[in-house]
């Protein structure tokens, strides 16, 4: 078989894997259990990495966790993942994120995600919306810092704040533009 057949055969075969784990993970919803389990453990990763976090927690009028977020694309991309909202410290509701980007992109990743709520105005609007996306609905403040980094609180003062770790910690250049959060039934 010619070269280029092979790498036309290999390049079918790695985006039907790429839509395999996308859909898969969509089809595979988790129980409620399941993704209070996954968002405890994302929480305590979270307080070890990150000086100060537990304590700005504490300050959030609400905190939104998606564990896993399973990224990937060939040409065409897509990710998804399920999660839960909690205030004072319990899970309130369900949800999942969504988005598709269209670009030069190969590959699939996993990362966690989780929103913090500064602000009671900016919480209430997210729970009262049907489906409510980033850079539409609202904008979320992205935060970078390397490892063992802590929070300066007196230098965030937006009422949405946005942290994407990987597997080696907390995650740079990224965007949650277009990422749509829609609520669950657990």
């Amino acid at each position: 078989m010619p070269i280029k057949s092979r790498f036309i055969v290999f390049l079918s075969i790695l985006f039907l894997s790429f839509q395999g784990v996308f859909f898969a993970s969509n089809a595979s919803a988790a129980s409620a259990k399941e993704i209070n389990i996954k968002v405890n453990d994302s929480l305590k990763r979270f307080y070890k990495e990150v000086g100060g976090a537990k304590e700005f927690i504490k300050e959030a009028k609400g905190v939104l966790v998606f564990p896993d977020v399973i990224k990937a694309g060939f040409g065409i991309g897509g990710e998804y993942g399920e999660g839960a909202l909690r205030i004072g410290g319990k899970t309130v509701a369900y949800y999942s994120t969504a988005a598709a980007s269209i670009g030069l992109q190969i590959g699939a990743q996993m990362k966690t995600v989780i929103i913090v709520f500064m602000d009671k105005k900016a919480l209430k609007k997210f729970r009262k919306s049907d489906g409510w996306e980033v850079g539409v609905d609202g904008s979320v403040a992205l935060v970078e810092m390397g490892a063992g980094a802590s929070i300066d609180t007196t230098n965030i003062k937006d009422p949405i704040i946005g942290f994407v770790f990987g597997n080696k910690g907390l995650m740079f250049n990224l965007t949650l533009e277009g990422s749509k959060f829609s609520k669950l039934e657990r």
